[in-house]
């Protein structure tokens, strides 16, 4: 076995990729990462009728986004499936595998004798020894590992420890099927092994799968690559995760406007952990990142934590940086192509990007920040929201008559001089601050909240600014 360290990750794309497979990708590359090793991927698309391009790329993208990056070419097992045959023939002339003729309705035979004595379901091994004498002419045989039937196999897993299985538990598994098509368990041993696999690190419920998988690396005389097998991952009530908890595709992550570094911090928090460490880099968990940190309890998954934690990235990012990542996030967000087009419309991307300071330290995702950045997009009149439409009384509505007046004298247009301006409207008033600022929030954006109402003096410019005070103002009784 190489010095190299070589994992894989290996998604069959029957559908998107979804956030466990995320975690098992991470965990795959910052294993690697960690030890100066490799990343591969391979894609196993060997069940034709469920795998699909419309997947392929949506693994390949949700990676890319998440900034997993692979070493080397992806490899498509399903083009591989002479190498697997090949295989199975070798096994064959060793005596290692045999040719089963068994019918569909012996082996449903088999399978309700087993149910009606409440034991597992196993094949009977009625093919194993039969001389070629017996062999029927009629149908195509599949072929089957001769596996033992005693003793035990051990798998020494890097996460879940010693495992033992004993070989009177496991069948003969079948390698290649009647119509010549190679199994997954075949497949995968195959491939891990010419791909110079040295650790395999995925879902614990593929524990059982590398007992059977052990087997055929003894029948090839192969060494089996270091196992490590993570914990599931449930949601926040401790049952198995499912969509009302988070089971969504990665795309729906981004789409949710949450920033890949901030998932990837928490993806990476779903069963390992670093001593009480929270929050941390993509730097920091390459270094830190041990397998052994890895625990056997399920891991579980609270979106209210994710949105939070996304929160901090957003505040952290630094603004020129955040806005790069605004920019090619929008047309994946909700919305997001219409507040392109109404952006560019009024070129307010610069408004925008003087707005972002303020628009960030409210939201916690991306979608949040757009939701935020509204007031730019709106067109006048507005249409106000119930609260801010309770907001302007008839005496708001005289008061924004005269903030209108004095703004409009106000140079240079910028926060400090609008805070004076509306400071002394207040104090002439006999008001408190917010008894002019609130009216003038809502005739701003339409909305009871907003980020720092100078600030959005600002965003908006003189001539928008005065406009939608003046249509509000207009209004009173």
């Amino acid at each position: 076995m190489s010095d190299t360290v070589v994992t894989r990750f290996a998604p069959s794309p029957t559908g998107f990729l979804h956030i466990g497979g995320a975690r098992t990708a991470l965990f795959n590359w910052l294993f690697a990462r960690s030890l100066g090793g490799k990343m591969l991927l391979r894609i196993e698309d060997t069940d034709r009728a469920r795998s699909t391009e419309a997947a392929i790329t949506a693994i390949l993208d949700g990676l890319k986004w998440l900034e997993l990056d692979w070493d080397g070419e992806p490899v498509f097992q399903f083009a591989r499936a002479g190498r697997h045959r090949e295989a199975v023939e070798r096994m064959l002339a060793e005596g290692r595998a045999y040719r089963c003729y068994a019918t569909a309705q012996e082996l449903e035979e088999m399978r309700a004798t087993a149910q009606a004595e409440g034991r597992p379901p196993r094949y009977d091994g009625r093919w194993r020894d039969r001389p070629e004498a017996d062999w029927p002419t009629d149908r195509a045989p599949a072929i089957r590992l001769k596996a033992p039937t005693e003793g035990e196999t051990v798998i020494d897993d890097l996460v879940q420890g010693r495992v033992v299985i004993p070989n009177k538990d496991l069948d003969d598994l079948v390698l290649l099927r009647s119509d010549g098509t190679p199994t997954y368990m075949l497949a995968v041993v195959v491939d891990d092994h010419d791909m110079g696999v040295t650790h395999v690190i995925r879902g614990v419920d593929h524990l059982t799968n590398a007992a059977r998988q052990a087997q055929i690396y003894d029948a090839m005389g192969w060494s089996a690559p270091r196992m490590a097998h993570i914990p599931l991952i449930h949601g926040p009530d401790g049952a198995k995760l499912s969509k009302r908890h988070g089971a969504l595709g990665v795309e729906a992550y981004r789409e949710m406007g949450f920033l890949p570094a901030a998932l990837r911090n928490y993806l990476a928090r779903l069963g390992w952990s670093h001593g009480d460490d929270e929050i941390f880099s993509t730097e920091q968990a390459i270094e830190w990142f041990d397998i052994a940190d890895v625990g056997r309890s399920a891991a579980r998954f609270d979106q209210v934590k994710l949105q939070n934690l996304n929160g901090h990235y957003m505040r952290a990012t630094p603004d020129d940086e955040l806005m790069a990542t605004f920019r090619a996030a929008l047309p994946y967000l909700p919305g997001g192509l219409a507040a392109i087009a109404r952006l560019d419309e009024t070129g307010r991307w610069p408004a925008l990007e003087g707005a972002l300071p303020g628009l960030k330290e409210r939201a916690k995702t991306l979608v949040e920040l757009l939701d935020g950045a509204r007031f730019l997009l709106d067109q006048r009149p507005l249409s106000l929201e119930p609260a801010a439409e309770q907001l302007l009384t008839p005496e708001a509505r005289r008061l924004l008559a005269l903030l209108g007046e004095r703004l409009a004298a106000i140079e240079p247009w910028a926060a400090p001089e609008a805070e004076a301006a509306v400071r002394s409207v207040a104090e002439e008033a006999g008001v408190k601050l917010g008894a002019a600022a609130q009216p003038l929030r809502a005739a701003l954006t339409g909305r009871k909240t907003s980020p720092g109402i100078f600030d959005v003096l600002v965003a908006l410019g003189r001539e928008e600014s005065l406009a939608r005070i003046a249509d509000q103002a207009a209004q009173r009784p």
